[in-house]
């Protein structure tokens, strides 16, 4: 009787990568040629259970709650969660996973009880109360944006190393005083939620550069916030050389107020947003902006429930995601 170690050692790969061909593990990268042997080999061997498998697993259509934490309008006044949502949404279009949309009445969430889930992906902001929700629909859940806990797979952005990056761009085109103009977020109204942002702000100017308390402003992640907080910024007799938005909405609003009030940029204020929304390099000057991967967001949580339902991953996993600075015109050197 042919064993996995047989059909590995004739079609010369690992035994772990002929246990996830066998298994169908779309999460494998593999070429189509080394799937395509293994499973020829596996039959020519009368492996057992192939063709079983085989049948059970392209016969099986996945069907996933996506959970919106942000509604239509919220999201046409920060595109970031909109473009998040469609990542997720192209990867199961391009899997072959069946959506089912859930969205959030009030501070709760509603769904059918014959609408049967292999899985969750929530995108957003979520309190433990709503996860333990989840997982009465489906015991598979990934959350993306956010780890309110360890138990629970995830899909995040190194938003720490980010702002260091913008930081250390904007010191070494000589800049001093550095300003951040952000948003809070909060989960069941009143719970605000860390942004690491704001706090990676904070203790890498403390313990590197100079820090001024006075010049952190935050309300809400739209360009009418970035707007009115960029007003109450200029009015400072000595104010920031430099401002970290964060949202490329938020720098919208922001050169509005500079152009406004006459403040050229970059020659007297340089700008940094965050997000690379599609406008950003359409802007006058164009926007330098931390570019964060929302395709590729999608793509990796899709692949995590994956792991979970295919593999029966049992131990969490997290997946941090990198960013880029896009220097572009916004930004430059201090002038005094």
């Amino acid at each position: 009787m042919a064993t996995l170690k047989d059909i590995a050692a004739r079609a010369g790969v690992s035994l772990a990568t002929v246990s996830r061909v066998l298994n169908d593990d779309v999460s494998l990268s593999v070429t189509t040629e080394t799937r395509d042997r293994v499973m020829t080999i596996a039959k020519e061997m009368n492996y057992q259970g192939v063709r079983r498998k085989a049948t059970v697993r392209k016969s099986k259509t996945l069907r996933v709650g996506l959970v919106y934490w942000y509604s239509e309008e919220q999201e046409l006044e920060d595109p970031y969660y909109l473009s998040v949502r469609l990542g997720v949404e192209r990867a199961c279009v391009d899997r072959s996973i069946n959506l089912v949309k859930l969205y959030k009445n009030q501070d709760t969430f509603r769904i059918r009880n014959d609408a049967a889930l292999d899985g969750i992906i929530a995108v957003g902001k979520f309190s433990i109360e709503d996860l333990d929700e989840f997982k009465k629909w489906a015991d598979k859940l990934v959350l993306v944006d956010f780890t309110p806990t360890d138990e629970v797979d995830s899909v995040v952005v190194d938003f720490r190393k980010a702002m260091i990056d913008v930081l250390r761009h904007l010191i070494e085109l000589g800049h001093e005083r550095i300003g951040y103009i952000g948003g809070h977020e909060y989960v069941h109204g009143d719970e605000l939620i860390k942004d690491e942002r704001e706090v990676t702000f904070y203790e890498y100017l403390s313990l590197y550069h100079t820090f001024y308390p006075e010049f952190i402003w935050t309300g809400k992640f739209t360009a009418e916030d970035g707007y009115a907080m960029m007003k109450e910024a200029l009015k400072l007799d000595k104010g920031p050389s430099a401002f970290i938005m964060g949202s490329d909405t938020m720098a919208i609003g922001a050169m509005r107020a500079l152009h406004e009030k006459g403040v050229r940029v970059p020659e007297q204020v340089s700008i940094v947003g965050f997000n690379d929304i599609e406008m950003s390099r359409y802007l006058q000057p164009s926007l330098t902006t931390i570019q964060v991967h929302t395709e590729y967001m999608g793509e990796a949580a899709i692949d995590l429930l994956l792991e979970q339902i295919n593999l029966k991953r049992s131990i969490p996993k997290k997946v941090v995601l990198p960013t880029s600075l896009l220097v572009r015109e916004s930004s430059g050197p201090y002038t005094g």
